[in-house]
């Protein structure tokens, strides 16, 4: 089985703490991704993620160009060890109702690992290979 560090982003997108939604959510659009690092003095201290725009901004009614991604993120970032298999981590996200890990090495974070990379690369390895007609 595939590990997560097999599986993994390794391009990390971040941004600054007192970042405003409006613009993360942008960002996010532009990036076409669904989270990024949230970055304080050169520390990661959290993860926003669309849903977290959803949820914790734009259902509440807020100004998004106010709020910052601070008060929405998601911290600690719940990560899982690069060596661990891509099963680990969907059981992992499972059981925490997250889709995004921070993927570390010896504790350093060094990659990220969405739902989506997961989907692929089960896809990539299940019997048989369902085409389109």
């Amino acid at each position: 089985m595939s590990t997560v560090a097999q599986t993994m982003r390794k391009e990390l997108k971040t941004i600054p703490s007192d970042t405003p939604v409006r613009k993360a959510a942008r960002l996010m659009s532009e990036e076409k991704i669904g989270s990024l690092l949230v970055e304080k003095n050169g520390d990661f201290v959290g993860i926003v993620t669309d849903t977290d725009i959803v949820r914790r901004a734009v259902a509440e009614g807020s100004d998004l160009s106010k709020m910052t991604v601070q008060s929405i993120m998601t911290s600690p970032i719940a990560t899982i060890e690069a060596y661990r298999t891509i099963q680990d981590a969907h059981d992992m996200m499972a059981d925490l109702s997250i889709r995004h890990l921070g993927v570390t090495e010896k504790g350093k974070l060094i990659g990220i690992v969405s739902v989506r990379d997961l989907l692929i690369s089960f896809k990539s390895i299940s019997e048989p290979k369902i085409t389109q007609d």
